[in-house]
């Protein structure tokens, strides 16, 4: 089923993270009509009649399919009607009964009442089998709109299988004073007959295949089939829309000044107390998801927030906006895509702008508060390189394309003369790869990290026992700049060489994402049609066999350099005593965060040799 904001439990601004559909499953469904027809009023209001028919077939699809769901808001909207079945193919109809439909209130609800109006209609169909027929009709009422006076939407429909769409029709229905704008991709216009006073727009999904998803390709709303519609006359007016709702939400009270004062005692340079208040909220503000609202674009109160300790995004950013604005830091709402989208549709829409963050001009600095993997003063990958929307000003900007991550990796294995060895792995990492590490440890239970060693040499066909040492799992309270964690764990495995004879060693162990996953990662499809997303990597493996005695060294990889401009990879081998050394590093700097297929054929062959050197195999014979 196409992706509907606001309407199938996808989010309104609802900070970057896509809700469970009842559409998720990975078997095959025809969408066989698919109609929603949108009557506009001038304050942006709107009346909704939809109607879903979908054939089910394979038994994972009934499961997934049986029950249907409709999301709203109880503050926004009123779900006027619903009606629905289930058509059998010799064609008797099993009608839903008022039993059959039940709602109910998001799980987050229980845990967060400041969300409570977030409802789902459930629409559990009667005696569903494989080839049957589903059909659900409803009308929905949104009494208050998101904007007062203005009107959007946007839709996606996604490539199949899971599903095939037969017919897919949207219609829009506005008042002659409401010009509709719309940009459209995979979706064609289609004659419609206005009513006196209005015009109607109209347009359906298009023929032809779906681009294949491919390893860590762009979202499919760059490249796939989306249409994105809207009353407001640009961007600008998009971003003062936002601003005249969520801004009296960012005002401090006292209580947020002496917290403010609290936070920053002692730390005069500026970004680095703009930095300590984000990382504040980011430690101490639990995120919520929530995807209906409330009020779908209003953040709370910033005094609510603080008081309640919780919020989405937008609750996330009005906090924060009012600690910076307590400091004597203005800073503003940005308005980003989330997840892996990196261009916007022509026309101004919550579909694509579905995250907000913080910025701060007179540092340039956007911040995060919602990301508890990223330490303040970096952001999450997936917002790099992002065009941004600035609430404040009506402009764009761009968030950085790049930086500090390091990663650096030393392995060591000492093998005694019956086979078993003992080895070590120390890896660190930096800049913003340094909370991430630290955050998944924490996360990770005790009973969890006592097993990880045998769990993670199982993985590499060893067995074996070991301690994981998880280091300073606390970032430490200065500027993340120059932030490194370093974790490790040791132990003993049994049979990890056979000797005597002539036994092959890896060159490459990769222990939570090394250099060689990296790498590997990055050549994982043999072509590319759609743009990727291609991370800079800075990353550096050292390993070290330390060879029982009289033990020969048949064979050692031939050492390469590829350096391109866009790699630069080496790689060692080297002999010391008793010892094998290799040693390997790689950096990869693209022009911007996601790279073109036409960028993936030249970078082919240079990945091909590297892969190739990874796979490169130690000879040694035991006497």
């Amino acid at each position: 089923m196409p992706i509907r904001f606001a309407l199938f439990m996808i989010l309104v601004l609802g900070c970057g993270r896509l809700a469970a559909s009842g559409d998720g499953s990975s078997r095959p469904v025809a969408v066989e009509r698919h109609t929603q027809h949108f009557t506009v009023e001038e304050n942006g209001s709107y009346r909704l009649e939809a109607e879903l028919v979908k054939t089910l077939a394979t038994p994972a699809a009934v499961e997934q399919h049986a029950e249907q769901y409709i999301g709203f808001n109880a503050s926004l909207d009123e779900v006027l009607s619903i009606e629905a079945w289930t058509t059998k193919p010799d064609g008797r109809r099993l009608p839903v009964g008022p039993q059959g439909i039940r709602e109910q209130q998001e799980a987050v609800s229980a845990e967060a009442p400041m969300f409570q109006d977030t409802r789902l209609k459930v629409v559990i169909f009667p005696g569903v089998a494989v080839g049957d027929t589903l059909t659900l009709r409803y009308t929905l009422r949104r009494h208050t709109p998101l904007f007062p006076g203005q009107f959007e939407d946007f839709t996606v429909a996604r490539p199949g299988p899971p599903q095939e769409h037969r017919e897919f029709l949207l219609t829009y229905d506005l008042p002659l004073s409401l010009p509709l704008q719309a940009d459209a991709a995979g979706f064609v216009p289609v004659p419609s007959t206005s009513p006196p006073g209005r015009r109607r727009y109209a347009w359906r999904q298009g023929d032809g295949a779906s681009a294949r998803g491919e390893q860590d390709a762009v979202s499919y709303l760059d490249y796939g089939r989306r249409l994105a519609v809207s009353t407001f006359a640009d961007y600008p007016a998009f971003a003062r829309a936002y601003r005249q709702r969520a801004a009296p939400a960012a005002l401090p009270d006292a209580a947020i000044a002496r917290l403010a004062a609290d936070i920053t005692r002692g730390i005069a340079e500026p970004r680095a107390r703009a930095i300590a208040l984000s990382d504040w909220v980011r430690r101490n503000i639990r995120y919520v998801a929530v995807y209906l609202g409330p009020g779908g674009v209003v953040p709370h109160p910033a005094a609510a927030v603080l008081a309640n300790r919780y919020g989405d995004c937008k609750d996330h950013a009005v906090l924060l906006q009012a600690l910076l604005a307590a400091a004597g830091m203005p800073a503003e709402a940005a308005l980003v895509n989330g997840d892996h989208a990196y261009r916007l549709p022509a026309v101004p829409t919550l579909g694509v702008l579905n995250h907000v963050i913080v910025h701060v001009p007179e540092l340039q600095l956007f911040l995060d508060p919602t990301a508890a993997s990223v330490a303040a003063g970096f952001l999450p990958p997936a917002l790099l390189g992002k065009p941004v929307l600035l609430a404040g000003s009506g402009e764009f900007a761009l968030t950085p394309a790049y930086q500090p991550a390091r990663s650096r990796t030393q392995t060591r294995f000492d093998i005694a003369r019956d086979g078993s060895s003992r080895f070590q792995v120390r890896r660190t990492t930096g800049g913003a790869l340094a909370e991430s590490y630290r955050q998944a440890v924490r996360a990770t239970p005790q009973a969890e990290r006592d097993g990880f060693v045998r769990r993670m040499l199982a993985g590499l066909g060893q067995r074996g026992e070991g301690r994981f040492d998880p280091g300073e799992t606390e970032q430490p309270q200065r500027d993340p700049s120059g932030d490194q964690y370093t974790l490790a764990f040791s132990g003993t495995t049994d049979g990890f060489l056979r000797l005597p004879g002539p036994v092959a060693l890896a060159t490459t162990y990769n222990f939570w994402g090394g250099l060689g996953d990296a790498v590997f990662d990055l050549g994982r499809e043999p072509e590319r049609h759609v743009d990727f997303i291609c991370p800079a990597i800075d990353a550096e493996d050292e390993l070290r066999y330390a060879l029982p005695p009289r033990t020969r060294v048949l064979a050692l990889p031939k050492p390469l350099v590829v350096d391109d401009g866009r790699f630069y990879y080496r790689s060692q081998y080297l002999r010391q005593g008793d010892a094998v050394l290799v040693k390997r590093r790689l950096q990869f700097r693209h022009t911007g965060p996601i790279c073109t297929p036409e960028d993936y054929r030249r970078m082919r062959p240079p990945l091909e040799r590297m892969m190739h050197d990874l796979r490169g195999q130690v000879v040694v014979q035991g006497r």
